[in-house]
C-alpha cells in the first residue's frame, strides 16, 4: 500500500493517528491546548474532522530541501526520452528520464545533479537553474516556482514577501471599492491562499454558492474541497477546479514559503481532504491569468465566462479577477438577469436603511 504523504513528508497511520516520519514540507500540528509557533511538525497529525473549538495549528518551518527534491523528482517523471529527444535504451523501472540524462541535457554531472535534486538548490547559480528548467522542459510557473524554491534556499525569500499586518482581515479602500462597483461585470479580489477578499455586486452575486457555505470569510479551496455537494453543483467541471485550485496554492506555497495562514489552511484541507492530499502531492504548479470558466448559478444557471486575473501593484499578494460574457450569449442575458435581481434587492435593502 502507498504511503500517504503531505507535502514532502510520509505519514504511517498508527492507531487513530498519523505519524510523520520526516518533517513537511507545508502542513500543521494539530493538538489539543497550547502549541507554540515553532513546534516541530513531526509530531502528531489526527485524522478525520478536527474540533475548532479544541485545536491549535502551530507551523514548522519549511522543509525547503524535501519540497526541491519532490519537485524535480515529479518534473523528471513526466518527461519522456522520446520528448526530450534522447533514444530510448533499456527497460526503466520508473517514468521519465533518469537523472543521468536530465544531468546531460543540463550541462552539469551527475554527481552535482543528484545534489540538487536531493534539495541542495542554497547558492546554485541563475545560469544553472536555467539550464536544469530547460532539461526539465518547464514551463513559466514551473521555472519561476524552482526559482522561488532556491530563493528559499538561499534565505531571501523572506525579504521578499509582501509585509501584511499578521491576524487582521484585509479590506478593499474605500476608493477600490468604488472602483470594483464601476464594473458593469463580475469582479472579485483574492489573495494567494484563495480567499475572497472583496467583489462587486455582481461578482458577490455570482460567486453567492461560495458566501453561503462560509459566511463573511469565504475561500475557494475549502468550497472545493470541504463543502462537496456546493462545490460539484458550482463547478461543472468540478475535477478541473480543483486542480487549478491546489495549483495555485502551490505556487503561492514557493512563493511566500513562510505564511502561516497558507501552511494552516494546507493542513487543514490535508487533513480532511483525500482529493486535495492527492492533488496536493502532485507539486503541480501554474500561472492563473486568462482563460474561460463554467459556473453553474442556482438561480440563472449555466455560465460561460472569460476571465482575465492581474496583480495588484497598490496590494503586493493580491489578483484583481474580471469576468465578462460573449455579448449577445446565453451567459450575456443570464448576467443581466442576475444584475437586474441584484439591484432590485439592493435597492430593497436601502429602503429598509431610510428613516421614515
Amino acid at each position: 500500500m502507498t504511503t500517504p504523504r503531505i507535502g514532502g513528508v510520509s505519514l504511517h497511520q498508527t492507531g487513530s493517528w498519523i505519524e510523520p516520519s520526516s518533517s513537511s514540507g507545508l502542513g500543521v500540528s494539530i493538538q489539543p491546548g497550547e502549541r507554540s509557533l515553532g513546534e516541530s511538525l513531526s509530531r502528531r497529525v489526527p485524522i478525520g474532522r478536527p474540533s475548532r473549538r479544541c485545536i491549535r495549528r502551530s507551523v514548522d518551518a519549511v522543509d525547503n530541501r524535501a519540497e526541491v527534491r519532490e519537485f524535480l523528482i515529479s518534473r523528471r517523471a513526466k518527461i519522456t526520452p522520446q520528448q526530450a529527444g534522447l533514444p530510448e535504451m533499456g527497460s526503466r523501472r520508473v517514468p521519465g528520464l533518469r537523472r543521468g540524462e536530465v544531468a546531460a541535457l543540463a550541462g552539469v554531472s551527475i554527481e552535482y545533479y543528484s545534489k540538487l535534486e536531493r534539495g541542495a538548490l542554497a547558492g546554485v547559480s541563475a545560469s544553472v537553474l536555467d539550464a536544469i528548467a530547460r532539461a526539465l522542459q518547464l514551463d513559466d510557473a514551473e521555472r519561476a516556482h524552482l526559482f522561488h524554491l532556491a530563493h528559499a534556499a538561499d534565505g531571501t525569500s523572506a525579504g521578499m514577501r509582501p509585509r501584511r499586518r499578521p491576524g487582521k482581515r484585509w479590506t478593499p479602500r474605500p476608493a477600490l471599492q468604488w472602483v470594483l462597483d464601476k464594473f458593469t461585470a463580475p469582479a472579485i479580489i483574492r489573495n494567494g491562499r484563495m480567499d475572497l477578499l472583496a467583489s462587486n455586486h455582481l461578482g458577490r452575486a455570482m460567486h453567492a454558492t461560495l458566501y453561503d457555505a462560509a459566511g463573511e470569510e469565504p475561500n475557494f479551496a475549502r468550497l472545493t474541497f470541504l463543502n462537496l455537494d456546493a462545490a460539484h453543483d458550482f463547478y461543472p467541471d468540478w475535477d478541473g477546479a480543483a486542480d487549478t485550485c491546489v495549483a495555485i496554492l502551490r505556487t503561492e506555497a514557493g512563493r511566500d514559503p513562510h505564511d502561516k495562514d497558507l501552511h494552516d489552511l494546507v493542513g487543514e484541507l490535508s487533513t480532511r481532504s483525500d482529493d486535495f492530499r492527492r492533488r496536493w502531492s502532485a507539486h503541480n504548479v501554474r500561472y492563473h491569468g486568462a482563460g474561460t470558466k463554467h459556473f453553474h448559478h442556482h438561480d440563472v444557471g449555466d455560465l460561460e465566462l472569460a476571465y482575465e486575473s492581474v496583480d495588484m501593484i497598490s496590494e503586493p499578494g493580491l489578483t484583481l479577477t474580471l469576468y465578462a460574457a460573449e455579448p449577445g450569449s446565453a451567459t450575456a442575458h443570464a448576467l443581466d438577469l442576475l444584475a437586474s435581481w441584484t439591484a432590485v434587492i439592493d435597492d430593497a435593502i436601502e429602503d429598509a436603511h431610510q428613516p421614515s
